[in-house]
């Protein structure tokens, strides 16, 4: 959404855009993985989750008004690029997450909000285009072809 968004391209939505979803900012699901690593029992399954439970559509919205704000488009908001799309077939509805396992054995919860997550997540974006541009046109598979090919 958010490449998309900066290239002035469609933002497909499925159906309603209300699938509700946890949401969960990346630094917070690497240390849970590492609380998980470390201190987790072996054998024990434990979901992780962000207590972030937002629609598809929220998302977007938020997503939409972050660049409004760091990146304004002179065509006007980014809103205007929402584009409703037929929903997937038998598409769920709500995935929801019981977090309370990992919070309650391993004492671990998230350190961000969905806010300030999604804000430093829109903000890597802008300060990464190299990283983006490198990754849409696939050139990291020919990195990843050199360093792993001989393994």
């Amino acid at each position: 959404m958010i490449v998309n968004a900066l290239a002035g391209k469609a933002l497909p939505v499925y159906g309603d855009g209300r699938q509700v979803r946890d949401w969960l900012y990346v630094g917070d699901h690497a240390s849970a993985i590492r609380a998980v690593l470390t201190g987790g029992r072996i054998g024990e399954t434990y979901n992780i989750g962000g207590w972030n439970e937002k629609t598809n559509l929220q998302i977007v919205h938020t997503i939409c008004a972050l660049l409004d704000e760091l990146r304004p488009d002179p065509a006007g908001s980014h809103r205007r690029l929402i584009t409703h799309v037929a929903d997937r077939p038998g598409h769920d509805r709500r995935y929801a997450i019981d977090a309370r396992k990992i919070e309650r054995e391993l004492g671990w919860r998230p350190a961000e909000t969905f806010e300030s997550g999604i804000r430093q997540t829109v903000q890597w974006y802008l300060d990464h285009p190299d990283w983006v541009a490198n990754v849409q046109s696939g050139a990291y598979r020919e990195w990843v072809a050199s360093n792993y090919s001989a393994r």
